[in-house]
């Protein structure tokens, strides 16, 4: 059996992953799906997160773990992921990127988010302080959860809350010695139109992974493939 750390997107909470929760548990496995700070139940001021406030309530549930973990991330938690990997590489088994952010050393999330393909390009606001980001609720079903139904989807717009425009703005700092260590595998979406396709594949062809999965779904397969996303978790 195997434990596995799932690491939500932005805007979003540990709530996200319930059904893969669900799932990988029924299964006999050991899962931690944390909120990062600032999101879910974490009631640390969203001004006061940081990527390495994330890292470390991330690298929480890795020393928490009886074993070295598996470590998915969605999103923007695929960023998450390759720091977090690059810290506790020793007890990081395997990594698992859900149409996500998968960066090269010195790339922020907020470069690699460029694209003219995205539904969420202009569609994203940020506070006048320029502390925080939010997404034009409007575009939600669109961009998050065009294949999703309609209960996860009402769900999602209660719980949705501020991103944390720092953690965005962080360049990754990774090496061939911790990060690069770490087996990688990519589950690409290739109906997601947050992080479009072609995105997708030109960061897995930069950054290359053991292997890739691909899934016929929107940019939240947690909700919308829950099965066909735990096989490729469990796919070992």
């Amino acid at each position: 059996m195997s434990t596995f750390v799932l690491v939500h997107g932005a805007w979003h909470g540990g709530w996200c992953w319930y059904r893969i929760a669900a799932r990988l548990e029924a299964a006999g496995h050991t899962v931690f799906a944390p909120d990062m700070p600032g999101h879910g139940t974490d009631r640390t001021p969203i001004e006061e997160v940081t990527m390495d406030a994330i890292v470390a309530k991330i690298g929480g549930c890795i020393d928490a773990a009886k074993e070295s973990v598996i470590l998915a991330g969605h999103s923007y938690g695929g960023a998450v992921i390759t720091q977090t990997a690059e810290r506790y590489a020793a007890k990081v088994s395997r990594l698992v990127y859900v149409a996500a952010f998968l960066l090269q050393n010195g790339q922020s999330t907020l470069e690699a988010a460029a694209d003219d393909d995205s539904a969420l390009n202009g569609k994203v606001v940020f506070a006048p302080d320029g502390k925080t980001a939010t997404a034009d609720p409007a575009i939600y079903r669109e961009a998050f959860y065009a294949n999703c139904g309609d209960e996860d989807v009402v769900l999602a717009r209660q719980l949705l809350v501020p991103e944390a425009v720092a953690g965005f703005q962080t360049p990754m700092q990774i090496t061939p010695e911790n990060f690069g260590r770490v087996p990688r595998d990519y589950v690409e979406c290739t109906q997601d139109r947050a992080i479009s396709i072609a995105r997708q594949r030109r960061m897995h062809a930069a950054q290359p992974c053991r292997r890739v999965f691909t899934l016929e779904t929107d940019h939240s397969p947690f909700f919308s493939a829950p099965h066909a996303l735990t096989e490729c978790l469990l796919a070992g």
